[in-house]
């Protein structure tokens, strides 16, 4: 009996260890869209997402905007690669259970004074996170 008792904290300490690995593999794949849209890294945006995802964005005098991740990442191909475009992103919110993910996002892109939520889907697909759909909207 003694030794169960014993077993029993290392058995919840190894489950919060693979719970934060899983939440920092997802976090990993968020930064690897919010570094790639902040400095204009095509290959970045793209290695986030499933290749067949679908965006759903916000654009002015447009209900709906659809992207597929290469049409978005092409919004970044006339920029100057690893320069900071003054976009500043941060994760606001993980969860997740078994091999699917919601996420949370805002992005600030100050001297346009603009600010955008972006919520995410994820899946776990052959042990990689990878985002599957996006919506972002613009707040006023």
């Amino acid at each position: 009996m003694k030794k169960i008792l014993f077993l029993v904290p290392f058995v919840f300490f190894a489950a919060s260890l693979m719970a934060q690995t899983e939440e920092d593999s997802i976090k990993a794949t968020l930064q690897k869209y919010l570094d790639g849209s902040s400095y204009n890294n095509q290959e970045l945006i793209e290695a986030a997402f499933y290749e067949e995802a679908d965006l759903f964005l916000s654009k002015k005098d447009q209900e709906l905007w659809v992207l597929s991740p290469k049409e978005y990442s092409d919004l970044f191909k006339n920029r100057e690669k690893g320069k900071f475009n003054g976009r500043v992103g941060k994760i606001l919110m993980v969860d997740y259970a078994n091999n699917i993910a919601c996420a949370k996002a805002e992005i600030l892109i100050p001297k346009r004074n603009l600010k955008f939520i972006d919520i995410f889907l994820l899946k776990k697909l052959e042990g990689e996170w990878k985002i599957i759909s996006k919506a972002a909207t613009q707040i006023e």
